[in-house]
């Protein structure tokens, strides 16, 4: 393994970051163009909701981009960014639909994200 990527460990949490932002990629997405939103998420507190969440992915997105720039081989990052851009759509199909399109679809990826940001403090904390 080390021959074709020598920071392994680094690969699984950039695979699994971005993972995390593809799927809260598709579900943000599924919120716009506003008017065809579901009628679950059509209200004020929905709508701050799918902003932060936005907000929250770039960030997210942003952060996971760096940390594969500065941690694995570049033809590692492309390969793995390829073929995860390729299956996620995949398992996003997967997830129930009450996960997708219910009302609890624009708090899923929130807590997630929630969940990968703090994993990446901690692990920052500890280098």
């Amino acid at each position: 393994m080390s021959a074709i990527e020598p920071h392994w460990v680094s690969l699984l949490w950039f695979a699994a970051c971005s993972t995390v932002c593809m799927l809260a990629l598709l579900t943000v997405a599924g919120m716009f163009p506003w008017r065809s939103r579901p009628d679950q998420a059509k209200s004020a507190g929905a709508t701050l909701l799918i902003v932060g969440n936005a907000v929250l992915l770039a960030a997210l997105l942003m952060a996971t981009c760096f940390y594969g720039y500065s941690e694995l081989r570049w033809s590692t990052l492309i390969v793995v960014t390829g073929l995860i851009v390729l299956f996620a759509p995949g398992l996003f199909q997967a997830w129930p639909s009450s996960l997708r399109d219910g009302s609890i679809h624009a708090a899923t990826p929130s807590s997630i994200r929630n969940f990968w940001t703090l994993s990446w403090k901690s692990r920052a904390a500890r280098n």
